[in-house]
């Protein structure tokens, strides 16, 4: 069952966090599948920008990152003091670059 990230995250506790996350169903973020004989190489570097992306728009620092075949793993570091000094009209207009929406 999932929970709320309140009860998971504790920036009292830590500020650096691992994370993993891994495809489905015989599904390849990168590299040669051998079931389907497909190359999702590609993926490599749209990964990496991607990545650099989210960094550059939220309050986070990638310390590290690996990207296997079918799953990845980050070491985060979250910058509390940088968003809490984010007004709602920034939080907001940073969200906007990666969500479009209405520009009011």
């Amino acid at each position: 069952m999932t929970q709320a990230r309140r009860t998971l995250i504790s920036l009292d506790q830590t500020s650096w966090f691992h994370i993993c996350s891994r495809c489905i169903k015989r599904s390849f973020l990168m590299g040669e599948d051998k079931y389907s004989g497909k190359n999702y190489e590609h993926r490599r570097e749209w990964i990496s920008d991607k990545l650099a992306e989210l960094g550059d728009i939220f309050a986070l620092d990638i310390a590290a990152y690996a990207v296997l075949s079918n799953h990845y793993h980050l070491v985060l570091h979250i910058d509390a003091e940088k968003a809490e000094g984010w007004s709602d009209k920034t939080v907001i207009r940073r969200w906007m670059m990666l969500f479009k929406g209405n520009k009011r």
